[in-house]
């Protein structure tokens, strides 16, 4: 069983903001799988399906951002799965190009409040994760107004396509390993 979390805020306000692409991604998965993320449980909204076969929960935590580690401890703790095999974070990343992804197996916050939190709630860097490009902020602007701020209609076309590209990274991780996907998608988009 795996734990697919996209992290993100609750609220309408925070829907398709950059900090908001984890809960998308978690959105397009479902979809795909056809799988209902509308029960509520452990701090979080979640569905349970299948992807390729292998039992997954989709959840999206709603403690905001800077609290996601609680929900993810819960939900990790209730399923008895092993975090540093069975769970693979999505989130948005500032020192990415939009629609870029990077997958990692561990490592550091590099400054994202709810990885943070995630690393301090679970005691390991050592997890899966997806961190989806959403640029970087302009110079002049508060870091909280530019990831909490909406995408421009292109960098929004950019950033759905990546999502597709989300979905077969996190199906590769499930049905081989995070390898797999990442000699795919580790590389500067086109």
């Amino acid at each position: 069983m795996y734990i697919i979390a996209g992290l993100g805020n609750p609220t309408k306000e925070y829907n398709g903001t950059r900090h908001n692409v984890g809960f998308d991604a978690i959105d397009a998965i479902a979809r795909k799988y056809k799988i209902d993320v509308d029960s509520k449980k452990h701090k979080g909204i979640y569905g349970t399906g299948y992807v390729e076969g292998y039992k997954v929960i989709l959840v999206k935590p709603q403690t905001y951002m800077n609290l996601s580690g609680e929900s993810v401890r819960e939900f990790i703790d209730y399923y008895k799965v092993d975090p540093e095999e069975e769970l693979i974070i999505i989130y948005d990343d500032i020192d990415l190009d939009v629609g870029q992804l990077r997958i990692r197996k561990k490592g550091s916050a590099g400054g994202h409040n709810g990885i943070k939190s995630i690393i301090s709630c679970l005691g390991t860097q050592n997890f899966n994760r997806i961190k989806i490009g959403v640029g970087e902020k302009p110079k002049h602007m508060d870091l909280a107004d530019y990831v909490l701020g909406h995408f421009s209609k292109e960098d929004k076309s950019t950033v759905n396509e990546s999502i597709d590209h989300v979905i077969t990274a996190v199906e590769l991780m499930i049905t081989k390993d995070a390898d797999a996907a990442m000699n795919i998608y580790n590389q500067k988009v086109r």
